[in-house]
């Protein structure tokens, strides 16, 4: 998970693309993850902006997954069914993929929009990409993305989207971004390389509330 990786010290790519779209400002109810241990089973809901972390994590703890749903991109991939929509490439499946399959999708797409089956995984992704803007703000969207999965995953659930939680029975986590600074790479010319390789600068608000109780962490970052 991105905000994982920013709390822990070790921002890579992923984490850069989330952010390529924000400018300078206050960005509230991103990156929501609500997480509800039952006796038999965990349910993760998400906002748009964990759709690609989640799928990610489905990959991680199984090695073939059943997928059927959307996927835009900016760049070519290697699947069927393509068609351009809103300036992305947009490609509708429906087939099985293994976990290095979907690292490489993953390596390369905007949004995967995907539902996914596999023994005790069931994951449903809304179809269609939020509108500008609409991804944040005063209402938390968290079924975006849901989840549920057999408690044998809770280890790697813990891990991933609790890893600086104590022990729970109900979780929500929302993020705020503070982006104070946009720093440009020196020597390029080409806007659009500007864009993309320019690193943002600022601070995560974190507000956690487990079982009614809630906390609040900061993180500054640069990425």
């Amino acid at each position: 998970m991105f905000i994982k990786k920013i709390f822990e010290n070790k921002i890579d790519d992923s984490v850069h693309k989330q952010f390529v779209r924000f400018g300078k400002g206050v960005y509230s109810g991103r990156a929501v993850v609500k997480i509800t241990r039952q006796p038999e089973k965990i349910k993760i809901g998400t906002s748009f902006d964990m759709a690609n972390d989640i799928v990610e994590f489905c990959s991680q703890i199984s090695n073939s997954l059943k997928c059927s749903g959307l996927i835009f991109s900016k760049e070519k991939l290697n699947l069927p069914e393509e068609k351009k929509k809103s300036g992305l490439l947009q490609y509708e499946i429906n087939q099985d993929l293994s976990s290095d399959q979907i690292k490489k999708i993953l390596e390369k797409c905007y949004a995967t929009l995907l539902d996914i089956e596999s023994p005790g995984i069931s994951l449903k992704s809304k179809k269609k990409l939020p509108k500008p803007g609409k991804a944040g703000g005063s209402k938390i969207d968290d079924k975006f993305c849901q989840l549920e999965l057999n408690t044998k995953f809770w280890p790697q659930v813990k891990s991933e989207f609790a890893f600086d939680m104590p022990d729970f029975k109900k979780a929500l986590a929302v993020h705020t971004y503070t982006i104070t600074d946009i720093i440009m790479p020196k020597g390029e010319k080409d806007f659009e390389k500007i864009r993309i390789l320019a690193k943002r600068k600022g601070k995560i608000t974190r507000k956690i509330t487990l079982d009614k109780q809630e906390t609040i962490k900061e993180k500054d970052f640069e990425t």
